[in-house]
């Protein structure tokens, strides 16, 4: 009854820390993120006007209406600036807002932004801030007004920047979005607020089912037709002025047919029955989800409009779907091929492909949208321009109806709506690595539940554990750079005391997972199921240990005094900079350099040599003493093992005599975490099971090596008296 008691106990504390933690994440102890006025002087106090606007010689009195500044040259407006923040939340990873100062003219057009401050410990300590810089000035010249109108949703317009895809993803997102509220806000282009006047809903009308035949469609807007030839992209491309990709026009004469594509929505049953045939109908019907939109793009021409890309990446990136401020891209999960249009009079077309939206997608069939098709030519050997054409769409008013609905007035729904469409997308873009990481959590569950009969394998459990291990660092390390830091331990807790919207935590899919693993191994195994497995950098330690080992390198064995004194270094690392986070976050992160995991693992040592130097120490530390900056500096280790004292199973199995006299397994063990008694202490545990092998080894292990003698014994002795009891009755 006592030890049901103490199981219970810990299960009740540790749930009630659960349903607090899952309670702040979800109610939110939300402090707003927007920008104030003050907030804007501030910033507007650190940067020229003339880096916003080129010749500008300063800033105008802020509007009563909203935080924004006139931008003046010689005392006359000549746009204005603001910031992201004054307009949308800009929440990046570290739980703290990325504020950008933006500069638009009175035509809608960006003429300059700057990173004014942020958090993100990617860029606080990794990645140099000016690939940041030199990715927001890639928004120079891009149409807002374009934006809000048709164009929303469009791709970053320059690479996004590698390590921190989450920080780019709220800056891009932020820019456009804030932009576009401004630009309603100052009335640009003859925009309006949301606000001001009452929003026309639509909803699809079935209609009866009727076969139509293609002039009808054609005629009704049904179908829609974008009919390039070779003249009309050889005259773009010239309007572009790249001189490189003018050299290189297009092969055939100038009325020769470059792409003539069709498209319709498959919303209204009868355009979809119609265009698909009887048969395929029935299958559509099958595979179409609730809430799924499906398309039919048709094409004729040289140019393809699925070209490859989506073999190699999952991603058609040849064409988009556009509507408002919203867009996506096609994947091959929501893609097939059809042999032929059914409907009478169709042309004889090239290629033929049904499309279903992505999990995630913002996108009402009965709005107005366009198919955007990007038109590439190679410039060079890896080098290509491209050029973007509109195909409109909107269904035929007799499938439309359209309703009034009152002014949106709370702009927190709306940002809500738009920060979960962000992390969404996330998730839809590493959705395969997802998946795999996945499996393989899934896989390592199984063989810790299954542990007693693997281990008995001794050659077995090696090898899986050596796969493992190299998957773990080069899959999840160098190529998902999903390596954990306690810098993430940091954001969690001044999440828990300043408080911000838990979507946040979801922007980074393959972290979440790994957090979330965590969270339930801690329960069931302590820190060793991450530390001892998941973790890259414990990896990549583990694996040039493994490789010195076969050089004969010697091992150094830490005298026990040494070693359990040493053990406390970790906890009080963490402990410091614990304390510092909750101070100053951005000091913190910066402390949390003694992490070599951003070097090492996410910047695969592209960094400057003291950062490089720092990691081949504690490498070369771990070919002589096993896994040496896990046990005595790792303040992630620490971190775990404080919150994997509520671990509720034994997993690993003792005798009686382990420690006294037998000392076999503490010898084996890589991390020294057992004692001269033979106790294992938990919160050093990396659970690499090789003291389960010894355990249940009967070559080596005293205690299985007695066992089995006396069994043999036993044995003998009773076959010997068999004998001799038939040998008297004979």
């Amino acid at each position: 009854m006592t030890v049901q008691a103490g199981i219970l106990g810990r299960i009740s504390v540790f749930m009630s820390f659960v349903i607090r933690i899952l309670f702040i994440m979800l109610v939110g102890l939300y402090c707003s993120a927007f920008a104030t006025a003050a907030d804007l002087e501030k910033y507007l106090a650190e940067v020229p006007a003339d880096e916003l606007f080129p010749e500008a010689d300063g800033y105008g009195v802020l509007m009563d209406k909203a935080p924004i500044a006139p931008v003046l040259k010689a005392g006359n407006v000549v746009g204005y600036a603001f910031l992201n923040t004054g307009f949308v939340g800009a929440i990046g990873y570290s739980g703290k807002p990325i504020v950008v100062l933006i500069g638009m003219d009175e035509d809608g057009l960006i003429s300059g932004a700057r990173l004014v401050k942020h958090s993100e410990p990617i860029v606080l300590a990794g990645i140099p801030e000016k690939k940041i810089a030199d990715f927001i000035n890639g928004y120079k010249s891009i149409d807002i007004l374009k934006l809000a109108k048709e164009k929303g949703g469009e791709p970053p317009p320059v690479d996004i920047v590698s390590g921190a895809t989450v920080t780019i993803m709220v800056i891009d997102d932020t820019i456009k979005r804030a932009s576009v509220r401004a630009a309603r806000v100052l009335g640009l282009g003859g925009l309006t607020t949301r606000s001001q006047a009452a929003k026309a809903i639509k909803t699809v009308v079935p209609g009866e089912m009727e076969m139509l035949n293609w002039n009808t469609m054609l005629g009704d807007g049904s179908i829609r037709r974008l009919k390039l030839t070779n003249a009309d992209i050889n005259k773009a491309f010239i309007k572009q002025g790249n001189v490189k990709a003018i050299a290189r026009p297009e092969k055939g004469a100038d009325e020769d047919i470059f792409i003539d594509m069709y498209v319709a929505s498959l919303a209204v049953p009868s355009i979809a029955k119609s265009l698909l045939g009887k048969w395929e109908y029935r299958n559509y019907l099958k595979r179409i989800k609730p809430g799924e939109q499906a398309f039919i793009v048709m094409g004729l021409g040289k140019y393809s409009f699925r070209g490859s890309g989506y073999v190699r990446g999952g991603i058609f990136d040849r064409i988009q779907v556009v509507q408002g401020e919203e867009a996506f891209r096609f994947n091959d999960h929501g893609y097939k091929n059809i042999g032929e249009v059914m409907v009478e009079g169709t042309p004889d077309f090239r290629e033929v492909a049904l499309f279903y939206t992505p999990d995630g997608a913002i996108y009402n069939p009965a709005d107005s949208w366009l198919l955007q098709l990007l038109v590439q030519r190679a410039t060079g050997a890896l080098e290509k321009v491209f050029i973007a054409y509109d195909l409109n769409y909107q269904l035929p008013s007799q499938y439309v109806k359209v309703e009034q609905r009152a002014p949106l007035q709370n702009a927190e729904d709306e940002e809500a709506a738009a920060v979960n469409a962000l992390w969404m997308k996330m998730w839809q873009i590493k959705m395969g690595e997802v998946i795999l990481l996945l499996l393989a959590i899934f896989l390592l569950t199984i063989l810790f539940f299954a542990q007693n009969q693997l281990v008995k394998y001794r050659a077995l459990t090696d090898r899986i554990r050596l796969g493992f291990l190299i998957f773990t660092l080069f899959y999840i390390g160098y190529y998902a750079q999903a390596q954990l830091s306690v810098v993430n331990v940091f954001v969690f807790v001044n999440a828990m005391l300043s408080g911000f919207r838990w979507e946040f935590f979801l922007m980074e899919p393959m972290i979440f997972i790994l957090w979330c693993s965590v969270a339930v191994s801690l329960l069931f195994w302590g820190r060793g199921a991450y530390c001892g497995w998941l973790c890259p950098f414990g990896a990549l330690q583990e694996l040039t240990n493994k490789i010195a080992k076969y050089f004969k390198v010697p091992q150094i064995t830490v005298p026990w005094w040494l070693h359990e004194r040493l053990w406390p270094l970790k906890y009080m690392i963490f402990l410091g900079l614990l304390g510092i986070s909750v101070y100053s976050l951005n000091a913190a992160e910066h402390l949390a350099e003694i992490e070599p995991f951003k070097t090492a693992i996410v910047l695969k040592f592209m960094r400057s040599w003291p950062y490089i130097l720092f990691v081949v120490v504690l490498l070369t530390a771990g070919l002589f003493i096993e896994r040496f900056y896990c046990r005595y500096i790792c303040p992630l280790g620490a971190a775990l093992a404080i919150p994997g004292k509520l671990a509720m199973f034994n997993w690993l199995k003792r005798y009686r005599n382990c420690g006294d006299p037998c000392h076999i397994c503490a010898k084996e063990c890589m991390v020294q975490a057992i004692d001269p008694k033979g106790n294992i202490n938990p919160n050093e545990c990396l659970h690499c099971m090789a003291c389960q092998q010894t355990y249940f080894d009967e070559h080596v292990c005293p205690v299985m090596i007695h066992k089995l003698t006396k069994i043999r014994k036993d044995t003998l002795h009773k076959t010997r008296k068999l004998n001799q009891e038939r040998a008297i009755g004979e």
